[in-house]
């Protein structure tokens, strides 16, 4: 069974930049899944952020994060990334991976989620 596991969070100033990642363990069959993260701000509901399809040639955006985001996956290491650039306040978060039977906007997931990791942009 597929694992999912998040880091690269933490504390950044409005305008800096952070790189997450999303490790995957379990099942890592890269071919069969794609990912996406998600993230959910305090009081918010849960948003779609970016995923990437199994082969990784493949990538969507969310609208209120595009050209801000960029979504790569490095299938040796099993791990899927997400930089993010210009961060401001309302970029404060949980952010999550998930597993996806395909990349697509309908942003459906399917199977693991990850725990989970805080981003929180303040000066």
């Amino acid at each position: 069974q597929l694992q999912l596991a998040e880091s690269g969070g933490g504390l950044v100033q409005p305008g800096g930049s952070l790189t997450l990642s999303c490790g995957a363990s379990g099942f890592t069959g890269g071919e069969y899944y794609a990912i996406g993260w998600f993230r959910q701000a305090p009081g918010k509901e849960r948003e779609a952020v970016s995923c990437i399809s199994s082969s990784g040639g493949s990538t969507k955006y969310a609208d209120s994060m595009k050209g801000r985001v960029t979504i790569s996956r490095e299938k040796p290491k099993n791990v899927v990334y997400l930089q993010i650039n210009s961060l401001n306040p309302e970029d404060t978060a949980v952010y999550y991976c998930a597993q996806m039977p395909v990349c697509s906007y309908q942003w459906t997931t399917r199977g693991a989620w990850g725990r989970g990791t805080q981003v929180t942009v303040s000066s």
